[in-house]
């Protein structure tokens, strides 16, 4: 038991969850972590937690134990089932992304009525939060702002927009006919990622995932056919800069926030554009187009690109990788390692 300021991160054993433990707990570190995933860490990532505990968010018991046993005042929520799963287990998807974001809500807003000091609480919001009608309406549309097209076509996008409402209820309205007030005990702050590239992970086919997809067959000699037309854009983000747009937007001052959930983007090519890259890096390639007419739908109801000036103005987003350094400086040389290349 410990009555130590902590931070709770569930789904830890992802990529970001992996990131942020090692920012978390380098140097003089003014929180212990304490991590939630169905799957164990690995070896290396759990010597530098207080504590693991392998389970389920839907596991209210087990919550219970983590607010008996920890004072956790910072909360990232990361764990959910993925777009492509949601799309096959609508059900499920509910289950484990709204149920259990509001677990974590709850699970924050006692925390923070416990210990006198609201808890602050991340949540990985997506562009699947919004819906465009049609490519027409896509290429008038530019920039997308926060507000505009919130009709999401997805069982995830769905499901990351309604969370993002529950997060604002619990800060500003929670049980508002109450004759105390009972809200502001959960600091609730969301970015609305666009696609991730990552060096590090290998693609699990999510519906964005055509641009990470071609480097990784590329570079591992295999044929790859995208399933987005050429001319398909959407916006994308180096992983190393997530991380660093998280851990900016939670020490933020909150009287600097002007809100709950902020874009963040960084650079947005065509599928085209990609391929053109790849394919000056590896001119070997076997590279070609068989488009997937479902998920091309899905991409094509995203926006060609986003507006993160509000949160270049709050808090100070800068991604330091753009298209041409992603791709040079950020993704090959890892994936030359990984492949021999």
């Amino acid at each position: 038991m410990s009555r130590n300021p902590s931070v709770l991160i569930t789904g830890a054993s992802g990529e970001i969850g992996h990131e942020l433990i090692a920012h978390l707990t380098a140097g003089d570190a003014a929180r212990q972590v304490v991590t939630l995933d169905l799957n164990p860490l690995q070896p290396e990532l759990a010597a530098k937690v207080r504590q693991q505990f392998v389970g389920s968010i839907l596991d209210t018991q087990l919550l219970e134990r983590i607010i008996a046993e920890y004072e956790v005042d910072r909360v990232y929520h990361l764990a959910a089932l993925l777009s492509t799963r949601s799309e096959f287990s609508p059900a499920l998807a509910h289950k484990v992304n709204v149920e259990g974001a509001l677990n974590l809500l709850e699970f924050a807003q006692k925390q923070g009525e416990s210990h006198g000091r609201p808890v602050v609480f991340f949540y990985p919001s997506s562009i699947a939060a919004f819906g465009l009608p049609d490519l027409a309406t896509k290429a008038a549309a530019g920039k997308v702002k926060e507000d505009d097209f919130n009709v999401p076509t997805t069982m995830y996008g769905a499901n990351k927009l309604y969370c993002e409402h529950l997060g604002r209820y619990y800060s500003r309205h929670y049980k508002q006919l109450a004759a105390e007030t009972l809200s502001g005990k959960v600091d609730f702050r969301c970015l609305r990622f666009p696609g991730l590239i990552s060096a590090e992970t290998v693609p699990s086919g999510g519906t964005s995932d055509y641009a990470p997809e071609m480097i990784h067959a590329a570079a591992s000699g295999k044929p790859y056919d995208c399933f987005v037309r050429p001319d398909t854009r959407i916006p994308f983000m180096a992983m190393p800069d997530a991380v660093t747009a998280i851990l900016r937007l939670m020490s933020a001052p909150r009287e600097k926030l002007t809100r709950s959930v902020y874009n963040v983007g960084a650079f947005a090519p065509s599928a085209a554009e990609f391929e053109t890259v790849v394919r000056a890096a590896f001119p070997m390639a076997t590279l070609g187009t068989k488009v997937d007419t479902k998920r091309q739908g899905i991409v094509d109801s995203w926006p060609a690109d986003v507006d993160d000036s509000t949160a270049r103005r709050d808090w100070g987003h800068a991604p330091k990788y753009d298209f041409a350094t992603s791709f040079h400086d950020y993704l090959m040389p890892s994936i030359r390692k990984r492949y021999g290349g």
